[in-house]
């Protein structure tokens, strides 16, 4: 590694480099033999709209394109939804698709908000008792309310703002480490950046408070502030999505499996991942596969749904899956039930073109209708997973998309992708195979 590093040098002021800088330092440096070009291939056409890309990340050299699908026939408390996502998995739209087909006439999908509360932290070293805590919050909390009234009137005004402190001991981190949990409401934004002001201002005053309230005892005005940050658990921003359909009425047409039988298998399967974390994984995996291409497509954050989804899943102390299905008086009835800190105002969703394209195609929902979509998505993932496990499998999908992923690679025109597609049907993909069929058809040779 200290060799490479000698070899190829290192550099100061990187991002200070205009963007073609950075490209050409890279070529020289790691990349001989590559070209401007290859950076500059996937750029928008207006170079006002790259301009924006650009800007949302730093020291940028190109821009990563990912597939932006509609996955129609969405019936969501009784509306019809084209949903937008975002993806690079093969299947994923195309089984969002055939999942929302089929429960479309079979009533469609039920979704509810739970509740959107959303947490923040403000962590904290005391010299003060523990014991102290519940006689100083009154005093603490009017006072940092005091301090942030300019910052939350705005939010409040739109039903949000904060809505409880809760002062928590922390002796197994130090003794004199506390935590001030403080829960919100954001209304449709994310929340993330009014969160973490509201936090960093009540630690400015949490230091005034220490060194100048007449309720401390001399011994209590020891503070230091350690760190203040929102939370992205949370178990209390929680929304449920549900189908339910007679049993008599389940028919998978060619799968030779039916509807009491494939409810029966449906059932067990959801079942070993409520039990065992190895499929609890990659069953929670396929759910997140939904939500997370409609969180992509609308400009929220990805990878804060994902930590709070598992999070939620281990909730018990053991990791389990995050649907549920149960058979009662002879229906059948999915449900998922999944914390969503989504957001329909600020941060991207109006910042990227195709964001706010997707929050079109949606009808402007608020963040609460998006939360309802998203969890309709990932539940239709999931039982378009578990709906191929339990009676085809999931290669037969999967392999499809495979054979035009490797189509792809071999540069194959579309007459040769027909004709592929055709022979390997019912027939076991490979690369290999594929590349000698078509090796053989571009031949001339007798192809069978």
């Amino acid at each position: 590694m200290a060799e490479k590093i000698q070899n190829n040098g290192r550099i100061n002021g990187f991002s200070k480099l205009d963007k073609r800088q950075r490209r050409e330092w890279l070529l020289e440096k790691f990349l001989p033999g590559r070209t401007h070009a290859e950076f500059r291939h996937f750029e928008a056409a207006s170079e006002d709209l790259q301009q924006v890309f650009d800007n949302f990340s730093e020291n940028t050299v190109a821009s990563f394109p990912l597939p932006f699908g509609v996955a129609p026939n969405f019936l969501i408390n009784g509306t019809a939804y084209a949903v937008p996502m975002v993806t690079e998995e093969s299947s994923v739209v195309a089984a969002a698709s055939s999942s929302a087909k089929y429960w479309l006439t079979r009533g469609g999908f039920r979704a509810e908000v739970v509740a959107t509360e959303k947490l923040g932290q403000l962590h904290f070293r005391w010299a003060g008792h523990p014991d102290r805590r519940a006689a100083l919050l009154p005093e603490l909390e009017a006072r940092l309310h005091g301090a942030t009234a300019g910052i939350t009137d705005r939010m409040e005004a739109r039903g949000g703002g904060v809505r409880g402190i809760t002062w928590k001991h922390l002796p197994n981190v130090d003794p004199q480490c506390y935590q001030l949990l403080v829960r919100f409401g954001t209304g449709d934004s994310m929340g993330a950046n009014f969160i973490n002001t509201v936090l960093e201002a009540y630690a400015t005053e949490l230091e005034v408070w220490s060194a100048t309230s007449t309720a401390l005892h001399e011994a209590e005005r020891e503070l230091e502030v350690i760190m203040a940050i929102l939370s992205n658990h949370t178990p209390n921003c929680v929304v449920r999505a549900a189908v339910s359909c007679p049993i008599e009425a389940m028919n998978i047409p060619g799968s030779g499996v039916d509807a009491a039988d494939f409810v029966r298998r449906f059932r067990l399967a959801v079942a070993i991942a409520h039990e065992d974390t190895h499929r609890a994984v990659t069953h929670n995996k396929g759910i997140m596969n939904g939500i997370d291409a409609v969180v992509l497509a609308t400009g929220n954050d990805f990878r804060a749904v994902e930590s709070a989804a598992h999070a939620f899943a281990a909730e018990t102390g053991r990791y389990r899956s995050l649907s549920r299905c149960r058979i009662e008086d002879e229906v059948f009835h999915f449900e998922l039930t999944v914390p969503l800190s989504l957001g329909t105002v600020g941060g991207l969703t109006r910042l990227h073109p195709l964001a706010d394209l997707a929050l079109d195609i949606l009808g402007r929902p608020g963040a609460e209708e998006l939360m309802c979509i998203a969890a309709a998505t990932g539940l239709a993932q999931n039982f378009a997973a578990l709906r191929s496990l339990v009676t085809t499998g999931i290669q037969q999908g999967h392999m499809k998309m495979h054979l035009q992923n490797i189509l792809s690679s071999l540069q194959a025109s579309p007459p040769e992708r027909r004709q592929t597609a055709e022979f390997f049907r019912g027939r076991t993909v490979s690369h290999h195979g594929v590349r000698q069929y078509l090796d053989r058809l571009r031949e001339g040779g007798v192809v069978g």
